[in-house]
């Protein structure tokens, strides 16, 4: 398979993770980046070897030959990136949250459909190994048809040390975490008709709310509780794992932490151990996180060479995107909220 020459827009925190992935994966390679701070753009250059360094992306575009770029930046600049990149028939991953809006998302998905590029968003979280196993249960048939699932997310992690632009947004949680926990929902156990939901600002430290609970009604029949929180403390952190227990009409999974499967069905009861790999660039308790990056972004690449729509294709998380925008809307109005409306 031949190498695809890729670029990064974005330097900043998360960017590193997805650098490492790149590095790792055969059949693609970063051979040029962008960030409108010259000093960021020094760190991971020199860190990477990257001697093709821009503060302008549309200078990038006009003088580099790429086969994708990968947007790690700030939500507000997605969509003029995106756009860029499909001005210039590149292929372009995009950092999640998508858009600032579900309108900018429609746009973004629409202008790559018209050109005929293709766009992923990186929401990874699915592609975490524990995740996947769950899956890999689901499709056996061992617990049957799934009616109920939870997953949950719940954490006293300090995650503004690290990013303290979280603690000054008017939406936090569900933005920033539930996104992720609302497309391993949908990942699990279908696309989401109707959600319910109630938040709650527990630290009076930030501006958005730092708990969330979500009730939802999916196409398959199932109902799924979707939690997440910044306010719990644990006697062990359980920091970033996602839980998640699913009951089918012939058994039960149950993803606890410490990466414990344990799944009750036709065959009997079976426990496993489905911890992430701790590849040797990442660190705990990150590493889940970090092996997911690799597994999406050898995805992205697989779904270039073989012309094929990547599973978390910009209209596929659309449907993700509509569920925040609901979950807002439903926390404001304390009342259900459809999803098919949103997406018309």
């Amino acid at each position: 398979m031949a190498t695809l020459s890729g670029a990064l827009i974005g330097c900043g925190f998360f960017a590193v993770n997805q650098m490492h992935g790149w590095r790792d994966i055969v059949g693609a390679s970063i051979v040029a980046i962008c960030d409108r701070d010259p000093e960021r753009l020094k760190i991971v250059g020199d860190q990477f070897g990257i001697a093709k360094r821009y503060t302008d992306a549309a200078e990038m575009f006009a003088s580099e030959k790429l086969d994708f770029v990968d947007i790690a930046t700030t939500v507000v600049s997605h969509r003029p990136l995106v756009e860029l990149a499909t001005a210039n028939r590149v292929p372009a991953i995009c950092q999640k949250p998508f858009a600032p809006t579900l309108a900018d998302a429609k746009a973004m998905v629409e202008a790559c459909i018209e050109a005929g590029v293709p766009l992923m968003v990186h929401e990874n979280f699915r592609w975490q190994s524990p995740i996947q196993a769950v899956r890999a249960v689901l499709d056996s048939g061992e617990i049957g048809t799934p009616f109920f699932g939870r997953i949950s997310f719940r954490s006293a992690y300090d995650v503004f040390s690290g990013q303290p632009y979280l603690a000054t947004g008017k939406r936090f949680i569900i933005e920033d975490l539930g996104i992720h926990v609302l497309d391993i929902a949908r990942f699990l156990l279908g696309d989401v008709s109707t959600i319910t939901t109630r938040t709650a600002r527990i630290n009076p430290a930030i501006a958005g709310e730092d708990v969330a609970t979500m009730l939802m009604d999916h196409d398959s029949g199932a109902t799924s509780v979707v939690d997440c929180s910044y306010a719990t403390k644990l006697a062990t952190e359980p920091f970033p794992e996602t839980l998640i227990e699913i009951d089918g009409d012939a058994g039960t999974v149950r993803l606890a932490q410490g990466y414990r499967l344990t799944v009750t069905g036709k065959s009997g009861t079976a426990v496993s151990d489905v911890s992430p790999p701790l590849l040797p660039w990442a660190s705990r308790p990150w590493h889940n996180i970090q092996e997911s990056v690799v597994a999406i972004q050898k995805h992205w690449v697989e779904c270039l060479a073989k012309g094929t729509e990547p599973a978390t294709s910009g209209a596929d998380n659309l449907k993700t995107f509509a569920l925040v925008e609901a979950a807002y809307a439903g926390a404001a109005s304390r009342q259900p909220v459809q999803i098919d409306a949103l997406l018309k």
